[in-house]
Formats: structure tokens, sequence, C-alpha cells
């Protein structure tokens, strides 16, 4: 990419809770191969940006206790380059973080501001997308998103309806955001045709979107703008430390994408999925000719359909028989059977293990 001032903002704060029991609060989802393709979820992000954005300009912010795991797979960070939040606030303060941050450094900065765990097939496509809002970005007061084009009502995700006759060379100005419908507004926003997935993918410039939190959110503006002769110092873990102890839980997407007129998206189709849950990983892992994703050194199916099975000791025998449509996970400590259709009750399934054990499972 030709613009030096391009940076990107990796969020990998997340504890993932519904791939519980192999996502833990102590080793989440987005350090684990969980496709076993041999690089973990948050060193795939990392490869795809830094292909074409030098490694000094991608940021990871995260929570501190991950710093060593950010350590450990992303080695050619520096210190300086991993954001540390002493308690998550949700992703405006995580994107305020790293814009003032950066800002201070470069105030012509660009950001693409990315989730650290999902999965992208078509990496070519997904580059010439974000070169050219990084483009559009660094030459209008626009705030960008990647739209997912949808492939089916889904009520997983949340939705961005464009206004399809104002569109500028590729992209369309944004006309409501929709979080998570049933299944019967899904279905009519797919029949609607102007509708698409909110992917998690925003592009914006410095001065756009301190604009927008002082517009917006102008509370969490000045706490982050307050600190900013505390960034690249040593005094910065206890300037954020105090920030976070004060500034508010809420998304960037509430916050300010709902609410600022200069939003803009790219439908886009690269082959993008946010391995959510089990069953997505199901969908994006090599099955066998009865459809089962067997993430398992050695394993031995009988008679069994439409299963995931993922193991994380490779010495461990795994044998399924007369299985139909089930997830199974087996981790040192605990073992998940639970029906495909079901697993949306993963998440309540943590909370009610985080009463009755502790943190010890979860």
């Amino acid at each position: 990419m030709q613009n030096q001032h391009a940076y990107v903002i990796i969020m990998a704060g997340g504890i993932g809770s519904r791939f519980w029991p192999m996502s833990r609060q102590t080793f989440p989802k987005q350090f684990h191969d969980i496709l076993g393709r041999g690089r973990t979820l948050i060193q795939e992000t990392f490869d795809r940006f830094a292909s074409f954005i030098p490694d000094s300009n991608i940021y990871v912010v995260t929570n501190e206790r991950y710093k060593g795991l950010v350590q450990q797979q992303l080695p050619r960070l520096t210190d300086d380059q991993i954001l540390l939040e002493p308690v998550g606030r949700n992703t405006a303060p995580c994107v305020a973080y790293a814009a003032y941050k950066i800002t201070k450094k470069d105030p012509e900065a660009v950001f693409v501001v990315a989730p650290a765990d999902h999965l992208i097939a078509r990496e070519d496509i997904f580059r010439k997308l974000i070169e050219l809002g990084v483009q559009a970005c660094a030459s209008q007061d626009i705030i960008m998103t990647l739209g997912i084009t949808p492939t089916r009502p889904d009520t997983g995700y949340g939705y961005i309806q464009y206004i399809d006759d104002e569109h500028k060379r590729g992209f369309y100005k944004v006309k409501t955001f929709t979080e998570k419908p049933n299944l019967e507004v899904a279905k009519s926003f797919i029949e609607s045709g102007d509708f698409v997935w909110n992917g998690g993918i925003f592009l914006f410039s410095s001065s756009t979107i301190c604009t927008a939190f002082e517009s917006f959110l102008p509370d969490m503006a000045e706490q982050f703008k307050g600190i900013e002769d505390a960034y690249y110092t040593p005094d910065e873990p206890q300037a954020i430390g105090d920030t976070y102890a004060i500034c508010r839980n809420i998304s960037i997407d509430y916050g300010i994408m709902e609410k600022a007129s200069n939003v803009y998206v790219i439908p886009s189709d690269f082959g993008w999925s946010d391995l959510g849950t089990w069953g997505s990983v199901h969908e994006n892992s090599q099955r066998d000719y009865h459809e089962n994703a067997v993430h398992a050194k050695t394993a031995v199916v009988y008679d069994a359909y439409n299963n995931v099975v993922q193991t994380t000791r490779a010495e461990k025998l795994v044998v399924l028989k007369g299985l139909e449509g089930f997830i199974v996970v087996d981790t040192d400590d605990a073992l998940l059977i639970c029906k495909k259709d079901d697993e949306q009750f993963i998440k309540d399934i943590v909370g009610d293990m985080k009463g009755k054990y502790g943190d010890k499972y979860v």
C-alpha cells in the first residue's frame, strides 16, 4: 500500500465464551488455531495485514492479561504496539485508546479497525477493498465499513441498510444499523436487497474519528485526549488504568456508527466468517463424506453424521459411533457434548459454570 499513514488496529480483547470449553478467560479463542491451519486466528489476521501494511503500523488492543500471549504469537510487534486494557469496556474505548495514541505520533493517520478472530478466504479481494477504503478515508471526511453480502437470513449478525442510489465509486451511504433481528425481519432484509451484514471492520482518518468522538462521546474524547502526554512513555499504563476506571462501557457501533451521518459501506464478498460459533467452525472446516468436521489427531468415526469434533490433546483417541448433529469438544479439564441446534445455549452454560465453580472452568 502506498499510503504510509495507513494503520491497523486489531481488537483482541474478547473472551469468546461461545467457544467454551476451548476458549477460556486465560486463553481465549483468538489465540487458538481452531481450524488446524498452523496459525492462530490472531496470527492469520496479522499476516493478512502485514502482507501490505508495514509491521510498525499494526497495533493490537487486548486485555493486559493477554500481553504474554500477544508477545509470544506476534513477536514482530514492539511493546508500544501492544495496547493493554486493564478491563474490558467494549469497543469504543478500545478504538479511542488506539486512535488518540497513534494520532500523537501521526496526525495524518488513517485507521483500519478489525477483529482478531475473523476468517477471510479471498484475501486478494479483501486487500483491494481495504485499499479502496483507506484511499477514500484519507481524502474525505467519512467513516467506512465493509458490509458482508448476506448469503442467508441469519439472526446472529447485525445488519446495515444502505441507500442504493447514493454511491461513490463502489461505496454507499448508510441509511440504518439494525442489531441482531428475528428470523422474519432477517428474511425481509434479504428480500429487500439493500442490506448487508455488519462485519465489524471500520475505516476512518484520525481527524474524522476524533471529531466523531468529540461529537457523540465527548466524555470519552476528553478522557483519552487528556492523557496524550503519557502515550509512548512509562506513564502510559497508569494513565490508561485511571482512564478505564471512569470511562463508559459502550460499543463503537452504538456510540458513533449509529449516530454519525457520514458513514458509508462497501458491500463485500471475500469469503468472510466471524467464526462466532462451533457451527461456523463446522461450515469452514474440511469435512468427511458424512459431513463430520473432526479436529483430532487420532479419530475413528462409525455411522456418525454432521458433527464437529475438537480436542486439545493430541495423544487422545477419539471414537464416534451413531452420533448425528453434535458438537463434541474435549479439553484437559472439560468435555462438552451438545446438539448443534442448541449451541446458542453455550453462553448460558458458561454463566452457569461460573456461578457453580467460579473461574475454575471458564
